[in-house]
């Protein structure tokens, strides 16, 4: 079907549909020793309530929210890179500022061994915080998967995969979900027979620092389309990447694919690692089918303490006030940039 005909129909369907949904996903949520020290309490605790307090309201307007934890949740001692372990009280708060699923299949996944993976799904489940990705063992997975949300009446699954684990082995029993094009085909089929009326496939990939996908993630996105992925969304590259609406030939249905959100809050220096997008995917049902009607994406920066009297602030775009007058320079760049490549390669994006 014609990409005009689809989009026509959507929007002639509009004053037909029932209440849409929306989905928010934001990238890498990182966890660096200055941002350890920042958040260390006198009495030993973890303290993150600043961090996220002004994004808050836009992660909760959501009816579902999705982010990438890029650490395990090891135990003590903590620390940052290469070889992450964070407090729980991370995890905590994000679960506190709106965040309803954690992915943990990412290339720091076995940072603190097989151990701390066990400890991290154990961790999520205490707290009653969804996550996918990594798993105690084969029969673990199995129970978990397909992760299907109902989201306002649309049945959504979602899957992840991860490139690897900076060789790091993943030791039996444990079980990481890695890039693999016969499992996500097998994985995506297993999630329609379960009846998921929308696929989202959320994939740690691409290179690093490099603002265009890879010839990789254009191949596996492609992959994904055909074998009926509605979503697809990327991390890894801490900083962001395109953002495209097109539809899939054997269906005729919308798919989004985004390439990279970026970091979501991190200690990374690089300008255009300063921050990230929020993607807010909109849904709705038409003639008892779920319809994509857009991608809308927000941009946010991430703004670092100055002398130990604060904490790592992620400050959205129109709350610019809010960013230090020493700040307001890197600010300015990181979003000037990704305005222009959003300008300049973004497609079918509002």
């Amino acid at each position: 079907m014609e990409l005009l005909s689809i989009l026509m129909l959507t929007l002639l369907g509009l004053l037909q549909m029932n209440d849409t949904t929306e989905v928010a996903f934001v990238g890498d949520a990182m966890q660096h020793g200055p941002q350890l020290r920042a958040a260390a309490q006198s009495d030993g605790s973890y303290d993150y309530s600043d961090c996220f307090a002004l994004i808050e309201d836009d992660i909760k307007a959501a009816d579902y929210a999705v982010a990438n934890l890029e650490c395990p949740l090891g135990g003590a001692p903590y620390q940052g890179y290469p070889l992450f372990s964070a407090p729980d009280a991370y995890a905590l708060q994000l679960q506190k500022s709106g965040f309803d699923l954690l992915l943990t299949a990412n290339n720091h996944c076995m940072d603190a061994g097989s151990k701390g993976a066990e400890r991290t799904v154990k961790a999520l489940d205490e707290m009653g915080m969804g996550h996918i990705g990594t798993y105690l063992n084969a029969d673990d997975r199995s129970k978990r998967l397909p992760y299907i949300v109902d989201v306002n009446g649309l049945k959504i699954a979602f899957l992840t995969y991860t490139y690897g684990t900076n060789g790091i082995p993943v030791k039996a029993p444990v079980v990481v979900d890695l890039i693999d094009e016969n499992q996500i085909v097998a994985d995506v089929k297993k999630a329609k027979d379960n009846d998921a009326e929308v696929v989202c496939v959320c994939v740690h990939w691409g290179n690093e620092y490099e603002i265009l996908p890879s010839k990789h993630q254009r191949k596996l996105a492609e992959v994904m389309k055909s074998a009926g992925v509605d979503l697809i969304i990327g991390s890894h590259p801490h900083v962001v990447q395109p953002m495209e609406v097109d539809f899939a030939v054997n269906s005729g249905r919308g798919v989004a694919t985004v390439y990279s959100l970026g970091n979501f809050i991190s200690n990374q220096n690089d300008v255009n690692s300063r921050g990230g997008a929020m993607a807010k995917v909109l849904m709705a049902r038409y003639d008892d089918r779920p319809v994509l009607l857009g991608v809308k994406p927000s941009l946010f920066f991430c703004q670092k303490p100055i002398r130990g009297k604060d904490n790592y602030v992620v400050v959205p775009q129109e709350l610019k006030d809010s960013v230090r007058a020493d700040s307001k320079a890197v600010f300015q760049s990181f979003m000037r940039n990704a305005e222009n490549l959003f300008e300049k390669y973004n497609k079918n994006i509002d």
